[in-house]
């Protein structure tokens, strides 16, 4: 597929998709009339930078993880380093939702409370 169906099917734009391949995120081929050829596999592979992205990774961390994620036989010596990243991620993402609990918590506190006084008044204002 051109880019344009690659942007039309992930909702990325071009300009995204061409510095995804400038930072060697993609590495569509390339057809006779150097036109880029994008696989099926591409559009998977775009909404994960874009998730990776979401979460706060570096193109070089999308990079140690596309290495490992995308071949069919990962290299051994690329697992460290993604385990690495991955855990750390795995923490804050933790940590993240932990707060959110939190801030769940407190909000769903507070419109009760709203609520409660908007039925039954505040005894005083």
């Amino acid at each position: 597929m051109h880019i344009s169906e690659l942007s039309d099917k992930t909702g990325v734009s071009l300009r995204s998709l061409r510095y995804y391949e400038e930072k060697e995120l993609l590495r569509p081929a390339r057809s006779s009339n150097a036109y880029r050829q994008y696989a099926e596999s591409d559009i998977e592979r775009v909404r994960l930078i874009q998730m990776y992205f979401g979460l706060g990774l570096t193109v070089k961390e999308i990079l140690s993880f596309f290495e490992c994620a995308f071949d069919d036989s990962p290299k051994r010596d690329c697992l460290p380093n993604a385990i690495e990243v991955g855990r750390k991620k795995l923490d804050e993402i933790t940590r993240q939702m932990e707060q959110l609990q939190q801030a769940k918590g407190h909000l769903e506190q507070s419109i009760a409370r709203w609520e409660r006084i908007l039925r039954e008044g505040d005894g005083g204002a």
